[in-house]
């Protein structure tokens, strides 16, 4: 997919999420789906619901809610998770002390590394 293509996936993913059409995302999903990895679909979703935030907070929750499925959110909190937590240690906070990831590789925080997290 070319830089031209995915500007476009992503524009179509955040106008169909825009609408709360839940028929048009799902069948766009369906349709990146075939042709992307999960993480790449995951990826490309994340953008698109980066510019939904901008435009549209509450479609942003209902697109999450609705739209995207549940391994593809998965997909993203792995993403994210990484990110966030080379983010906390690069503030200070300590693996095994402040921050840590359980069995299900969910992000484990104390209130102070959650409270810098939302920083």
């Amino acid at each position: 997919m070319n830089s031209f293509d995915l500007e476009q996936a992503i524009s179509k993913l955040t106008m169909a999420m825009i609408s709360r059409n839940s028929e048009i995302g799902k069948d766009l999903i369906t349709f990146f789906r075939k042709q992307l990895t999960l993480q790449e679909l995951a990826g490309l979703m994340l953008i698109s619901l980066e510019r939904l935030l901008r435009f549209d907070a509450e479609a942003l929750l209902w697109a999450i809610d609705t739209v995207v499925p549940s391994e593809v959110l998965t997909e993203i909190r792995k993403m994210t998770s990484v990110a966030l937590y080379q983010r906390l240690i690069h503030k200070g906070f300590m693996p095994g002390k402040d921050l840590s990831v359980d069995l299900d590789g969910t992000l484990l925080l104390t209130q102070q590394a959650r409270k810098a997290a939302l920083c």
